[in-house]
């Protein structure tokens, strides 16, 4: 990073007019990503991009600022047009910045950036032949190859100054297969913060596989049958129900705004008592990791519901100025063009004691999700749709036909409540969240979990 830069004086000029806080995140992005449709590959794309913006907090309010030339002439000017939005206080003068070493720090085994170009591309090409070739009902695929190498420095004016890389790698495989009269798709995503490693663990050629399976199997699925029915969500659903239905409500922007279910009601029971909800971005290689969160704040394990309990939730420094309490650090934003707000990182539903095998057993009929798709959440009332990319019907405590067209329609608070199995094991997810135009890399888990009763879309039968 430019350590040419005076950032005590930038921090001084933000600070002029007066405000409560100011910080400067400055940031450098290499991003590379290959895509293969149809056979070919379509594009090799690499770039370069940095930049810094300078933010003040003033009365509770933000005022922020970007550029893209590193220079301490150029932060002045920006930090100058902050100033100006603050009402005339008494200044303030940051005379040094203390470099804070994050509790939590990763290994990247294998850069990507040290790899040729043409080893990538060999590792989409290989996907792209499994994918196509297979299963004679494939039609299309597609495989895409992104890495995005992310260094950060936040200094402010509390007098701190934290950096951090990150190394942020996925690929994913999706599939289009059809039998001249059904048409259905098959999607699988690998990736976290982590290197060429990811390949080791997880292999592209497998999510190729896994994606083709998945698509070929819907051919033949029977329709779901619709109505209120027993759902066994495995482990290997992902986490995507808590992150919609749940975890958005969590954010400390949304409940202080009244945008939430959950507004107002820390100390609450949300949840069963066997749901322990967690926000954690120290699990090493998990898409939602980092050191510090994009306002210098490390990186922590955050308890959000305690056996049922609401107990906090995830903060930024304005929300937490504003509730009186420290950040979690949940501060994140998608890149220096951008102020940053409240995010979840790694999400999920912490593993119960109850074998995952004895959950199914236990459970006569219903529906058995092994793998979300995607849905909508209303982060007032809770109210949620989902759909079942895999789903099986539950056939006197076994797994039995797939069917297809599944949605999951609840209230969230509602589900929690409702939850009376919370098996032993954990699976994750991986995506990029959205939120008032920006993305976030995140995780999600859950173990498996059984649902009593819930509203399944389908075929009436």
């Amino acid at each position: 990073m430019n350590s040419a830069i005076d950032y005590p004086a930038v921090l001084t000029k933000a600070l002029s007019s007066g405000g409560d806080f100011a910080d400067i995140f400055v940031e450098r992005s290499i991003p590379f990503s290959i895509v293969c449709e149809d056979g070919k590959i379509e594009k090799v794309i690499s770039g370069f991009d940095y930049g810094a913006g300078v933010r003040l907090i003033f009365g509770q309010r933000t005022a922020y600022a970007y550029t893209n030339e590193l220079t301490t002439e150029s932060l002045l000017e920006i930090a100058d047009a902050v100033r100006q939005a603050a009402i005339q206080g008494s200044p303030r003068e940051v005379l040094n910045l203390r470099r804070i070493k994050p509790r939590t720090n990763y290994s990247i085994i294998k850069a990507p950036r040290d790899v040729e170009t043409a080893q990538k591309v060999e590792i989409v090409l290989r996907a792209n032949r499994i994918a196509t070739t297979s299963d004679r009902h494939i039609r299309q695929a597609l495989v895409s190859y992104r890495e995005h190498f992310q260094q950060i420095l936040i200094a402010n004016s509390d007098g701190f100054l934290a950096e951090d890389e990150r190394t942020y790698l996925t690929a994913l495989v999706h599939v289009i297969a059809s039998d001249g009269n059904v048409v259905q798709t098959g999607y699988e995503p690998i990736g976290g913060n982590i290197g060429m490693e990811l390949f080791d663990l997880m292999p592209l050629d497998q999510a190729a596989e896994t994606a083709v399976k998945r698509a070929v199997m819907m051919l033949s699925a029977r329709i779901a049958p619709a109505g209120r029915m027993p759902v066994v969500l495995s482990s290997s659903a992902g986490g995507t129900m808590i992150h919609e239905a749940v975890g958005h409500g969590l954010e400390a922007d949304l409940a202080q705004s009244g945008l939430s279910v959950y507004s107002n009601r820390i100390g609450d029971r949300i949840a069963s008592p066997l749901i322990t909800v967690l926000d954690d971005a120290t699990i090493a290689g998990k898409r939602g990791s980092f050191c510090v969160d994009d306002e210098g704040v490390d990186s922590e394990r955050t308890v959000l519901v305690d056996k049922g309990i609401l107990k906090t939730f995830m903060y930024d420094r304005l929300t937490a100025m504003k509730d009186g309490v420290r950040s979690t650090g949940n501060g994140r934003r998608e890149s220096y063009k951008h102020r940053p707000i409240p995010r979840m990182t790694n999400t999920m539903i912490a593993p119960g004691e109850t074998d995952p095998g004895e959950i199914l057993r236990d459970t006569p009929g219903g529906l058995f999700v092994k793998k979300m798709g995607g849905g909508q959440v209303n982060t007032v009332n809770g109210d949620f749709v989902f759909e079942v990319s895999e789903g099986y019907l539950i056939e006197n405590g076994a797994i039995g036909d797939p069917v297809r067209g599944a949605t999951l329609t609840g209230n969230g608070p509602q589900v929690l409540l409702s939850i009376d199995k919370v098996g032993s094991d954990l699976g994750y997810s991986i995506g990029t969240c959205g939120k008032d135009g920006q993305g976030s890399p995140v995780s999600d888990a859950q173990p498996t979990l059984r649902i009593p009763e819930i509203t399944l879309g389908g075929v009436v039968v």
